[in-house]
């Protein structure tokens, strides 16, 4: 049985592999196509008596001016996806990802503090584990190399990532922000399933907003096509972890209420100079005319998921509300071609 799991946890990923192979060779051609079409447009302009309007070109990347931004917000996705693939990758199959896929040539390469496989006691829940580490990993696999057809020199290592549930681990620290510690301050995400949903709700939330945030500033088509593509998995895994700890009783439910609110203590710090805090995370439940209910979709009064920007989410996983440029699930801070991306919620300063 649990051959049969892994070798279709295999199977999974080398479908994931196939269609980011198919993606990549759609961007070739949408770019190849462009410049067809734009020399057919000039072509007709030419002809003053053609009544047959010019074809409208394919997206293509933008000039160099506005790529490096681009790249400056994919590299920074990467950074996330690093550390939500070595999570899942660890709970579900008890190894880290290949080396293949953790090395570059911007940034200093890390190791993985921390992290084991889950014994879990629902075979539902290992399941999702297995499914989404392929996910996670096929995420890495594809920011690389969307990266790559930029320039392979903007490739970042994997940076040191701790995702330790000990006393001196990242989980515990979050952990005990949010008073959900055991007796002895401590967090094990891998001790059973319902640690195992609540840390993948830690990081789910963080990296929806996170897309949610940045896919606006993406100029070039292709690149928002890979980050918006992204966004859609996250969204589909954090609605499905949202889910299973509402099913799973008031004791979840009331952790990962906690947990919320830990995250927006951290990422509500004002970017203006204002005083208050800004409340931008939802727990599992809310509260509608004095009754308890689900709120498995955190979004706004339309409907909308909020964003974070690059700022809140590095508070978030540095585990701080101060402007800092380490620590937390990133012992070492986070890995970008642009060092003021670190703490910075501006990304013109990619530009």
């Amino acid at each position: 049985m649990i051959k049969d799991s892994v070798f279709a946890a295999l199977e999974l990923a080398e479908a994931r592999r196939a269609e980011r192979r198919r993606f990549l060779k759609l961007a070739g051609a949408g770019t190849a196509a462009a410049g067809g079409l734009a020399l057919l447009s000039a072509c007709g302009s030419d002809n003053n008596n053609s009544t047959t309007p010019s074809p409208t070109p394919t997206p293509t990347p933008t000039a160099t001016g506005s790529v490096s931004t681009d790249v400056a917000i994919l590299q920074l996705a990467l950074n996330l996806e690093y550390l939500e693939a070595q999570f899942y990758s660890f709970a579900a199959f008890g190894r880290s990802l290949p080396e293949a896929s953790l090395t570059g040539t911007v940034g200093t390469r890390g190791g993985v503090t921390g992290g084991r496989k889950v014994t879990f006691s629902d075979p539902i829940i290992a399941s999702y584990a297995r499914e989404i580490a392929a996910d996670e990993l096929a995420h890495v696999n594809a920011l690389r190399a969307v990266i790559t057809s930029v320039s392979a020199a903007q490739v970042i290592h994997q940076p040191a990532i701790n995702i330790d549930g000990g006393a001196t681990g990242a989980f515990s620290a979050a952990a005990r922000a949010a008073g959900i510690a055991d007796g002895n301050g401590e967090f094990d995400p891998y001790l059973n399933d319902d640690n195992f949903l609540l840390a993948a709700y830690l990081f789910e939330d963080v990296g929806v907003t996170a897309y949610k945030g940045a896919s606006p500033l993406i100029s070039s088509a292709i690149y928002l096509e890979a980050a918006a593509g992204i966004l859609a998995a996250e969204a589909y895994h954090a609605g499905l972890i949202r889910a299973e700890l509402y099913r799973r009783g008031s004791e979840a439910r009331v952790k990962a209420n906690k947990i919320s609110d830990a995250r927006d203590s951290l990422d509500g710090r004002p970017l203006d100079g204002a005083t208050d805090r800004k409340d931008l995370d939802q727990g599992i439940t809310a509260t509608v005319s004095g009754a308890e209910v689900a709120n498995i979709v955190p979004a706004d009064s339309n409907g909308i998921a909020f964003s974070r920007s690059t700022l809140q989410v590095h508070n978030i996983v540095y585990l701080t509300d101060a402007a800092k440029t380490s620590g937390g699930f990133f012992p070492a801070g986070t890995n970008n071609s642009i060092e003021a991306l670190r703490t910075s919620g501006d990304f013109s300063k990619a530009s």
